[in-house]
């Protein structure tokens, strides 16, 4: 459960910061891209964990970046553009076109994660 709320949570503040800059829903400035991805691979962190939460950290965080690059990466074709075009929820999940300082963002959401949950396994044993 505990992962589920930060899931939402980092979607509900990745909202909030693009909100306070004045963009909702679009990645226009530095601040709403970079925070807005480590955001997205935060959450999709947080969502391995509540899939399975006896996973190893490193695992989680292999599975996160994986698929975070992967959606990343997909954006170099045209169908996330495609998609995208055609409903809001696939833009904010497949994103639009490719960054590749995207690649380093999603590492930045999710090394601290994959640290905290490192330290708290640690910490139960």
């Amino acid at each position: 459960m505990t992962a589920l709320v930060a899931a939402v949570g980092c979607v509900v503040l990745a909202f909030g910061i693009r909100r306070f800059t004045g963009s909702p829903l679009l990645s226009n400035g530095l601040v709403e891209q970079a925070s807005g991805t480590a955001l997205y691979a935060a959450a999709v962190f947080a969502g391995v964990v509540a899939l399975w939460p006896r996973l190893a950290s490193g695992w989680v965080a292999l599975i996160a970046a994986g698929y975070c690059w992967a959606v990343e990466f997909l954006q170099l074709s045209p169908i996330p553009a495609a998609l995208a075009a055609r409903s809001l929820a696939a833009r904010l999940i497949l994103g639009v076109s490719f960054d590749p300082a995207d690649l380093f963002w999603y590492l930045a959401g999710i090394v601290p994660p994959a640290l905290l949950l490192t330290w708290l396994h640690r910490r139960a044993r």
